[in-house]
């Protein structure tokens, strides 16, 4: 009988909380570092994404923290939730990786870990993964999505040549949960305002979009978001109506109202075997 190969671990990079900062109403600013970080390689996407990983109250993971291990030697009640989110910025030379969460409340795992973050606190991660960046080649950008891509696009906006036309749609709550975003390009950054409307619920984005002029040349969008708005509005109107070719388009649900992560994942499996059969645009 052959032997069983042996396993590599897979070991989560493990950081601590440096600072926080409470950046609107509705996002908080976590910036990571310590002697953690020196494991942490960046790729060039500006949708660069990490999945943090949140133990249960009282669970005690061996250090470095290797997920398979714990996988294998505690009950399931003990495995750590993973939660995805976009890292807003990386510098390697200060030792800070920058986490921008959305805060509703005591609603989800990871926006009230922000909330209650101290510096000192540890949270393990593994990544990062991505697969998009604006492409210098594009005429004209499209950068569409509601508060759960701002720090996607924010790292996009960034990385846009001097002068290059933008065209960015966000929607948030209201006013006072704009920010600013730099850019060497021209952008025309447009926010729209829910409400009192619960995030997800409404059809801003899509009647925004639907709206709008696009210049002339190639297009390079990034629209992401709330599940349904994207992949079930936007999509089929970017694609059909407007006649953008996919390699054009980098498109994704980042949530979906009223679904944890872990029910989103089954979601966006059943959407993806869809595309496959040719039933989505």
């Amino acid at each position: 009988m052959s032997e069983k190969p042996e396993r590599k671990p897979r070991k989560a990079k493990v950081l601590e909380v440096l600072r926080t900062e409470r950046l609107s109403p509705h996002m908080i600013r976590v910036v990571l570092g310590g002697p953690g970080i020196a494991e942490f390689t960046d790729n060039d996407y500006t949708d660069h994404y990490v999945k943090l990983q949140f133990p249960p109250a009282g669970a005690e993971y061996p250090k470095p923290v290797d997920l398979d291990w714990v996988r294998e030697n505690l009950p399931r009640e003990q495995w750590p939730v993973s939660r995805t989110y976009t890292v807003r910025s990386f510098d390697a030379e200060a030792g800070e990786l920058v986490i921008d969460f959305v805060h509703h409340g005591d609603e989800g795992i990871a926006g009230p870990w922000a909330a209650a973050a101290k510096p000192g606190d540890e949270l393990a991660l593994m990544g990062p993964g991505g697969a998009y960046a604006p492409s210098p080649a594009a005429d004209w950008h499209l950068l569409v999505g509601d508060e759960s891509a701002i720090p996607a696009i924010g790292g996009a906006l960034e990385r846009i040549g001097v002068g290059v036309k933008a065209k960015v749609v966000i929607e948030v709550s209201g006013p006072a949960d704009e920010q600013e975003l730099p850019t060497p390009g021209d952008a025309e950054i447009v926010w729209l305002h829910r409400g009192e409307a619960a995030p997800g619920t409404t059809d801003l984005l899509l009647e925004h979009v639907a709206a709008m002029d696009f210049p002339e040349g190639k297009v390079h969008a990034f629209v992401h978001g709330e599940g349904a708005m994207v992949m079930k509005k936007l999509r089929p109107h970017l694609f059909k109506e407007r006649g953008i070719a996919r390699d054009q388009v980098s498109i994704s649900g980042y949530w979906r109202h009223g679904r944890t992560e872990e029910s989103f994942r089954e979601w966006k499996s059943q959407l993806a075997e869809a595309d496959k059969a040719g039933q989505l645009a």
